[in-house]
């Protein structure tokens, strides 16, 4: 059975739709959608631990990493289940986004249904430091189940 879930983005200047979708528990989990609004240049996106927001995303917490790995790149051989990738918008500020994840999934234990995702300001720092900027966030959504 397919498990599919969807974010509309709220709280900032970013403005779409992201759809999580899973054929199966164990596959990997496709996201696809797009973003309106963002500036120009790379922006990372995450899952967040948290999906219960009364101070926006500044109550999504830190990134969703239960099985508490290291802070790293997307394509690095170990990584945070959160860590999404980049997202980089056309000269109209709307970007594409596809992926395909294999550590997160829509069915427990590592389920990211009722996550906060946001998006960041500027390209991550991979857990390196020295860009205080990645850590601003521009817009987020919480992950909730759809038909």
């Amino acid at each position: 059975s397919v498990c599919v879930c969807v974010c509309v983005w709220v709280g900032g200047w970013v403005d779409d739709t992201v759809f999580f979708e899973q054929k199966q528990a164990g596959e990997p989990m496709e996201l696809l959608g797009s973003t309106k609004g963002l500036a120009k240049g790379n922006h990372r996106f995450h899952i967040h631990e948290f999906g219960n927001n009364p101070q926006g995303y500044n109550s999504a917490g830190s990134h969703f990493n239960p099985l508490s790995k290291k802070h790293s790149g997307t394509n690095d051989k170990e990584k945070q289940c959160g860590d999404l990738g980049k997202v980089t918008p056309y000269k109209d500020g709307v970007a594409t986004m596809s992926v395909k994840d294999s550590l997160i999934q829509l069915s427990e234990p590592i389920s990211v249904k009722g996550h906060t995702i946001v998006v960041h300001e500027k390209a991550d720092n991979l857990g390196k430091g020295g860009n205080i900027e990645s850590e601003k966030s521009l817009s987020y959504g919480i992950i909730g189940i759809t038909k």
